[in-house]
């Protein structure tokens, strides 16, 4: 397990001794409902945060640690604290006394205002972190918070929500290079369609539009400035174009349970538009989409390419298992759409069949029944 973890530092994050690497977890809230097995793999992540840290001494110039009350939501923006830790004390300075910083943390911020926190974070970017190992039970993928750090701060950034500790023997055990090959490899062949089939034997039925939307490798080597991955990686992913996908999505898997029963999405022009279903995750969904229209939206469409990923229970790495796809809801901002939303969720599909169609009208199999024929 040590082996794997000085790799986050040497191999994944390709760490030098001059760097600073900011490692955080969250606590989730009494009123979060969590089962037994979630509180102990949330109360390891923490032993794991510190453990990380004691590693990192010896292999970079400085770790910084943070922990801090959880978000609730994934895709929703960190607290004002942890931007701290991340972007230096003048950067929040600057952005409170612009009154920049509430709006901001609430996704609720316009384009003319993003642009002057642009040009903050720029003015005072060399006071940023190198990297960061993010720990979050919440995901942070899909924030300002992390778009800031990679695009502008040029950070190094290896998102890590849910992860269990077990993945350190699984799906973080592998050969790096090969998994990039391969990642690159399906990347590059969804790039040139301009819409996608998907079809799985449960009743799920999905098209939609990625003209002009880039294909984006996740292979878990972020030794490039500004590069971003979850850990374990192993995914292509686009963001599908607003308003364009059609179709039916029956879940049978929550991010971290099997279904009693399935739970069936129809979607048009881009939105669900009913949810449908006798598990208990129907109305917890359904109470989440109704906050705002955007959490409905068809984010991301999702390629697994991890050989090494087997648990379906947990969305960190079923998202990876080769063979499967998912598709998320909500925000996409992040990597290529235009919803902002401090929501970002995905669900897993097993033995699709996807199919690309070219821009001519000719059509090539990516997936078979969950069997990449590429």
């Amino acid at each position: 397990m040590t082996g794997v973890l000085r790799n986050i530092f040497k191999v994944n994050l390709a760490v030098r001794k001059s760097e600073r690497v900011l490692i955080f977890n969250d606590t989730v809230p009494s009123n979060i409902f969590l089962d037994e097995p979630d509180k102990e793999r949330i109360a390891k992540l923490r032993s794991l945060t510190m453990l990380l840290a004691e590693i990192g001494k010896d292999l970079c110039k400085a770790t910084v640690t943070s922990e801090y009350a959880a978000t609730g939501s994934h895709g929703a923006e960190p607290p004002a604290e942890l931007w701290e830790s991340a972007f230096g004390q003048k950067t929040v300075a600057t952005l409170r006394k612009e009154h920049l910083m509430q709006p901001l943390l609430e996704k609720a911020i316009n384009d003319q205002d993003i642009r002057r926190i642009e040009t903050i974070i720029r003015h005072y970017r060399k006071q940023a972190v190198d990297c960061v190992i993010a720990l979050s039970n919440f995901s942070t993928s899909h924030t300002r918070f992390r778009d800031f750090l990679t695009r502008i701060c040029k950070c190094r950034y290896a998102s890590m929500p849910l992860f269990d500790i077990s993945m350190l023997e699984g799906a973080m055990n592998i050969d790096w290079k090969n998994l990039a090959r391969r990642t690159r490899a399906i990347a590059k062949t969804v790039h040139s369609a301009e819409s996608i089939r998907l079809k799985t034997p449960n009743g799920t039925k999905l098209t939609f539009s990625k003209r002009g939307r880039k294909s984006i490798p996740d292979t878990g080597l972020l030794t490039r400035p500004g590069s971003f991955s979850n850990l374990p990686a192993g995914e292509v992913y686009v963001a599908p174009v607003e308003g364009t996908a059609n179709g039916r999505l029956v879940l049978e898997w929550a991010p971290t349970k099997q279904l009693s029963s399935p739970v069936t999405l129809e979607i048009k022009d881009g939105f669900v538009q009913e949810i449908s279903g006798e598990d208990l995750y129907a109305d917890a969904l359904r109470q989440k989409l109704d906050e705002r229209k955007e959490n409905s939206n068809i984010a991301e469409f999702g390629i697994g390419t991890n050989e090494a990923a087997k648990r379906p229970d947990n969305i960190l790495e079923s998202e990876k298992i080769l063979g499967t796809v998912h598709i998320a809801l909500g925000d996409n901002s992040s990597f290529g759409g235009t919803v902002k939303t401090p929501f970002h969720q995905d669900f897993i599909f097993f033995r699709p069949t996807v199919t690309l169609i070219e821009q001519d009208g000719s059509r090539n199999y990516l997936l078979r029944d969950g069997k990449c024929v590429i």
